[in-house]
């Protein structure tokens, strides 16, 4: 490789291409970086970072209101949108900064700009060239806002963060993770919020319990949930925009925001000057080693249709770096990955849902729990706490968590170990409890819910 530029060069400074190129930095290679937008990727610009800081934002005017039946006079104080959205554009600043230090930490070059592969050892950023060993995508996903009548009008999760101003009613089209956490989020400041979603019911792939315990919880708050819908226009109105829906309805909003999924972000990245193969849905096809059918170009992350979470995108980074620079064998295992939706109460999940335990174990034990938590006893909050255990009756192992409820993000990753080193329902059932918590209930459900 020595008569290359660089021995890896990275397209794309997000989460998964900034892990690879640090360790591969590590491993004594020389790295380049090509990144257009901004350090740290989707997550840490318009993603899991700046959503999960809005999420502690709206959870504020709920607690005032719970604050009150325990001796709290606290009112209701008004909510300054300007404040969150600008002090939001600081901590993200200060987390670019990290993000570049971390490169130049390991020696590798930061190079601004737009990359074009022009063949299979060749990237171009302007007008110019560079050669590399090896080229790593890891350019990411992009909001996609399907055209129809007046489109062009709605917004993505790109742009709703720094809106210049609060939405007091708000339209959010899709049922993903997206949708729900963002409908979730300007609920809880105080906007009027409609949920559409095309589909029977939401948060797709979920397990059954979950969605629509989901679905009771989310209306309770105050979101206008409604399923089997779909926007069929957008025009703008004398008091913001009215979009009609298949229902044969109308609303009238000052905002629609467009949650309805992402796609592979290749756009003039010149793939077609190349042999990558491209899948169906427009993801880049790659083996277990995130090799593409070019042998010098590797994939990772979003861009390759996987799971679409943080973590993972890291530890394929990670796993990129050790085996194409250390020498070292080293494979992510997708089994039993947790995952949390931050809607409000929050859902964790980590494992197999009933369907998918049912398909691949054949016969399996339920265990389920439903309550108020301890906190809402007094608060008068009327909401409930959702927990299911799911074990495959031949081992006694639990195969499924899935939890709605305060805290359920924190609860699962501490779940997740325990799974991944295959905890039994006996394991469970002998763990002392931590009291009074929650998540005691996952170690005192014993009477199976059903059992085939």
């Amino acid at each position: 490789m020595q008569n290359h530029d660089y021995d890896l060069f990275v397209i794309g400074a997000g989460s998964g291409g900034v892990r690879a190129a640090r360790m591969a930095a590590g491993f004594g290679a020389r790295v380049a970086v090509a990144e257009d937008r901004y350090m740290g990727g989707t997550c840490v610009n318009v993603g899991c970072v700046p959503k999960k800081l809005y999420v502690y934002a709206s959870e504020f005017g709920k607690a005032f209101k719970d604050a009150r039946n325990f001796g709290w006079n606290s009112g209701n104080p008004p909510f300054d949108w300007a404040t969150l959205r600008d002090n939001k554009k600081t901590e993200i600043s200060r987390l670019n900064a990290i993000y570049d230090k971390l490169l130049a930490g390991v020696q590798a070059d930061v190079i601004n700009g737009r990359a074009r592969i022009v063949d299979a050892h060749t990237v171009a950023v302007g007008e110019q060239r560079y050669t590399a060993g090896k080229i790593l995508i890891a350019t990411g996903g992009w909001p996609h806002i399907p055209e129809f009548p007046g489109s062009e009008h709605a917004i993505s999760s790109n742009e709703v963060f720094d809106l210049e101003r609060f939405p007091q009613r708000l339209a959010i089209v899709g049922g993903g993770y997206i949708a729900v956490e963002f409908a979730g989020i300007f609920n809880g400041l105080g906007a009027q919020v409609t949920q559409l979603y095309r589909g029977p019911l939401f948060l797709r792939g979920f397990d059954a319990d979950i969605r629509a315990h989901a679905a009771q919880e989310i209306r309770k708050t105050g979101v206008d949930l409604r399923f089997e819908v779909n926007v069929e226009s957008i025009a703008t109105a004398s008091g913001g925009l009215q979009v009609e829906l298949t229902d044969g309805t109308a609303i009238e909003v000052d905002t629609v925001l467009y949650a309805t999924g992402r796609k592979a972000n290749l756009q003039g990245l010149g793939l077609e000057s190349v042999n990558v193969k491209l899948r169906e849905d427009g993801t880049i096809d790659v083996d277990d080693d995130y090799r593409t059918s070019e042998p010098s170009i590797f994939a990772l992350g979003d861009v390759t249709g996987g799971m679409e979470l943080t973590p993972v995108a890291l530890a394929e980074g990670m796993s990129f770096a050790r085996r194409q620079f250390g020498g070292l064998e080293n494979t992510v295992d997708y089994d039993f990955i947790p995952t949390a939706v931050f809607c409000q109460p929050n859902i964790g999940t980590v494992g197999f849902t009933e369907e998918e335990a049912r398909a691949r174990f054949g016969r399996i034990r339920l265990f389920k729990s439903t309550f108020k938590p301890m906190k809402h006893t007094i608060s008068g909050r009327d909401e409930k706490t959702f927990m299911k255990l799911i074990v495959d009756q031949a081992s006694d192992r639990v195969v499924g968590v899935h939890m709605m409820g305060p805290d359920a993000g924190e609860i699962m990753q501490g779940i997740a170990i325990a799974m991944r080193a295959g905890a039994t329902k006996a394991a469970f059932d002998s763990t002392i409890g931590i009291h009074p918590t929650a998540a005691e209930e996952f170690v005192t459900m014993r009477e199976p819910w059903s059992e085939d």
